[in-house]
């Protein structure tokens, strides 16, 4: 498995467009985005578990359910969500639009949607967006970049990566983008993730390999605690690379479970890294867990802890926050038993041993939290489990933006 160049469009059969149709009033940045397989794909998603459920979700979870997809039209500005039957008449009304330019059924067009909650979609601004980027439809790294930037929403770069390995003798492709930076929270986020691969499997184990792979990476991200109405992570599976369909979970399934993986851990790291106002990204690694749960609430509990970002964030060794954070995280362990371990590019440093603080030095503690990488390491010494949770610091610039969202 190698990483390649590209997006959503760097496996065979996929075209996208990015562009600005006037969502966001009085910016000029691009809002609206399209995906198109040339061939229809065998289909798959996760979606938020907030009880509040935005229009897209509903509609969406009905196109996944029946498992086949070949468009996916995507805005931001507006998140659709809390709009009532209104707003899931506008979701489909766009998967209509985009049926009817593409000429393929609107029961295959996936529809997403990121902004303020609240407001219905300008179907007007949707409808000339729709055919707007229909007649822009392309394969080119470019047009990926034009994708990856329209759905941006407070993020600071586009995200987007293409790997490819070899499954069933035949060259298989993967190439993803998403957004996320702020409402971001374990069990997904204000978090859009599309995956687009050339590989043939079922749609069971589409499913199963996405929902696996979504505990390991989206779902130990967290920025701020919020957990959106909106978060959808989809994967679209043409089948045009020609490998064997992937029917058992055999050898080549598990080349599509690591490639698979290897994608969405590397997503889920680029939005935690720019989570809003984030100046580093902050990963918990817990090792020696009696079980995978319990070393997935620790780390969750130590990522979503406020006083340990804010450590992060001011360079201070404050471990005493991760002990505290672990002891109400309702995980069971010995706190006579914990060893801590902060790392980044600068080296690693011992904070505790056996629950208890070494003498470190402290310069040198600031000096391993300045990079923009940091990393806490925590065994319990309980087991052989482990698990890695994604975060970032919080600063001061968080709150800044989200006190201006809706301006």
């Amino acid at each position: 498995m190698k990483q390649i160049e590209g997006g959503v469009t760097a496996a065979k059969g996929y075209t996208t467009a990015g562009t600005r149709a006037g969502i966001k009033k009085g910016k000029t940045n691009k809002d609206m985005a399209m995906i198109f397989s040339e061939k229809p794909a065998v289909t798959a998603g996760t979606f938020t578990k907030n009880l509040v459920k935005a229009a897209p979700v509903l509609w969406d979870k009905k196109v996944t359910d029946a498992g086949v997809a070949q468009a996916v039209v995507i805005n931001t500005g507006i998140a659709n969500a809390c709009t009532g039957q209104a707003g899931y008449e506008n979701a489909a009304e766009t998967a209509k639009l985009a049926g009817e330019t593409l000429n393929i059924s609107s029961d295959t067009v996936l529809v997403a949607s990121t902004g303020v909650i609240g407001f219905t979609l300008p179907m007007d601004v949707i409808a000339d967006g729709v055919k707007k980027l229909s007649g822009m439809l392309k394969s080119d790294v470019q047009s990926a970049q034009d994708a990856a930037e329209a759905i941006l929403t407070t993020d600071t770069h586009p995200k987007q990566i293409a790997y490819e390995t070899t499954i069933g003798g035949k060259t298989v492709t993967f190439g993803a983008m998403c957004k996320g930076s702020g409402m971001i929270h374990p069990n997904m986020g204000t978090m859009l993730g599309f995956i687009m691969t050339d590989a043939a499997i079922s749609k069971n184990l589409l499913d199963k390999a996405l929902k696996g792979s979504i505990e390991d990476t989206f779902n130990m991200v967290s920025v701020d605690g919020d957990t959106s109405t909106n978060d959808t992570v989809l994967v679209m599976a043409n089948g045009m690379a020609g490998n064997p369909e992937i029917t058992e979970e055999n050898e080549d399934y598990e080349a599509f479970k690591e490639a698979l993986l290897a994608v969405n851990t590397y997503l889920a790291k680029q939005i935690a890294g720019d989570g809003e106002g984030a100046s580093r990204l902050f990963e918990v690694q817990v090792k020696h867990a009696k079980d995978k749960q319990t070393a997935k609430v620790l780390a969750k509990s130590i990522i979503t802890s406020n006083l340990t970002k804010c450590a992060i964030f001011g360079k201070d060794a404050n471990w005493g926050r991760i002990l505290c954070a672990m002891g109400y995280s309702g995980a069971q362990f010995d706190p006579l038993k914990v060893d801590i371990v902060m790392a980044s590019e600068k080296g690693e440093i011992a904070l505790v041993e056996n629950g208890v603080a070494t003498a470190f030095d402290e310069e040198k503690a600031a000096e391993i939290l300045s990079p923009d990488v940091v990393i806490a390491k925590v065994d319990v010494r309980d087991g052989d489990a482990e698990a890695t949770a994604w975060g970032c610091d919080l600063t001061y610039d968080y709150v800044k933006i989200n006190a201006d969202y809706r301006s």
